[in-house]
């Protein structure tokens, strides 16, 4: 007899958990409050128009597609995807703009060109960042966080080069010891942002992320995003696995200490091995009864969340690429707005993310689909009325015309939403924050 495994949520976790769990020869049943797979990886379609609704950047591909070499298949026929040349295309308010090219020679002379910093320094950046993800994948990402692991050989490995690692140091200290010019600088301080962290209080070791786009490689699926999530939940129905759909988890059952099922919408059902792929707030606060959330978790401080707006844009922009970047002309002060202020900044920095680009059908014949992303405080989702959102739009809008040099406003033939409180009520991520607790820590 199968042992029953039921995982909450279907998002990429539990996609990739299930896939595992059904490979190791358990029957695995994922409920999902939504009625679609995904979780924060999802899309939506109008007026001839498609959405990846979260992120928008693929790196680490093969763990990914090692799900489905686990059953001996070829992953390129499941998530065909191309490495992507250049990167992100960054605008600063001087009128710079740097292209973040892939290959480290080439983005090195790019830098150089642009502002004067000497290449030589983003190739020692990035053979450093380099170095330190060898010292730290192994025990930070790729095991579990604990005591045994910390006295491994391989964390021993790590505590006898602590001095590479950058702990002890914020983000922006690190950059500031590598470049001089305030654009570079700039430039890799917003990778704290890629799990909403701020580069003025998160350690440096997050500096290793500058190494899973520019050595390791950045990619995109030649259908977007969500082609990742439909591939993974194609594949795993037809090795057997089960979804319950519009169907939420209300309680996870315990019994001396043990998960042993789920109470849901469609009622009880019993396993030997519950996975929540929710919130991790979500899961204490609300699925486990009778628990208080461990405070580990509670004083840790919250991560930023999002505010996004989906626009349907009549015109093709050919200065504009895949991934965009409108910077802040003041980073320090937008980030003490984001995690000291708790208020939305009114030159904030903008994400510009255009899958036509590299999907055409994304989009009708001479338009483009705009998902814009501004970084907002995560907290009070109940204070993202129409007044806050509209107020935002503004400075969106106003920073967009003036950099880019066009009229925007005329252009936009639609316009869908997601803010914090819109977040947190679809994916139960709590205040919004979008990337669960931050790393200023």
């Amino acid at each position: 007899m199968l042992k029953k495994a039921l995982i909450i949520g279907a998002g990429i976790g539990g996609l990739a958990t299930a896939l595992r769990l059904n490979h190791a020869g358990w029957e695995v049943t994922v409920l999902e409050s939504s009625s679609v797979p995904g979780g924060k990886i999802n899309e939506f379609r109008k007026e001839g128009f498609r959405f990846d609704t979260g992120p928008s950047l693929f790196t680490l591909p093969h763990l990914a597609e090692e799900l489905f070499t686990l059953y001996g298949e070829d992953p390129k026929k499941h998530i065909p995807s191309s490495r992507l040349s250049n990167i992100t295309r960054y605008f600063y308010p001087d009128g710079t703009q740097i292209n973040a090219w892939q290959d480290p020679e080439k983005m090195s002379r790019e830098v150089e060109q642009q502002t004067g910093e000497p290449g030589r320094h983003v190739l020692k950046y990035l053979k450093d960042a380099r170095t330190l993800y060898a010292l730290t994948a192994h025990t930070f990402i790729f095991q579990p966080f604990t005591f045994s692991h910390l006295v491994s050989r391989g964390a021993l490995r790590t505590a006898l080069n602590l001095h590479k690692l950058h702990a002890f140091k914020t983000m922006h200290q690190v950059n500031e010891r590598y470049f001089s010019h305030p654009a570079v600088i700039q430039l890799f301080d917003r990778y704290a942002t890629y799990n909403g962290s701020s580069p003025y209080k998160a350690p440096g070791t997050l500096s290793v992320i500058a190494h899973l786009e520019h050595n390791e490689g950045a990619y995109f699926p030649k259908q977007g995003m969500y082609q990742i999530v439909q591939s993974l939940y194609d594949f795993s129905k037809q090795k057997g696995v089960s979804y319950s759909f519009n169907d939420p988890v209300e309680e996870i059952l315990v019994h001396d200490g043990r998960a042993e099922g789920v109470r849901s919408r469609s009622g009880i059902r019993k396993a030997s091995v519950v996975v929540s792929n929710a919130d991790v707030f979500h899961t204490w606060d609300r699925l486990v009864q009778h628990k208080r959330i461990p405070s580990r978790l509670t004083n840790q401080e919250r991560s930023s969340s999002a505010l996004i707006f989906y626009w349907g844009i009549k015109g093709v922009h050919p200065s504009l690429d895949l991934h965009n970047i409108l910077f802040s002309g003041d980073y320090r002060s937008e980030f003490d707005h984001l995690f000291h202020k708790k208020e939305l900044y009114s030159d904030p920095t903008v994400y510009l993310f255009i899958s036509s680009k590299a999907v055409p059908g994304d989009a009708p014949e001479g338009a483009e689909n705009w998902y814009v992303m501004i970084n907002v405080p995560s907290g009070r989702v109940d204070r993202w009325d129409a007044g806050m959102v509209s107020r935002a739009r503004k400075h969106i809008l106003r920073k967009a015309e003036r950099m880019l040099g066009i009229s925007l406003s005329s252009s936009i033939l639609f316009e869908e939403v997601l803010h914090p409180g819109l977040l947190e009520a679809r994916t139960g991520t709590r205040e919004g924050a979008l990337y669960g607790n931050s790393s200023n820590s």
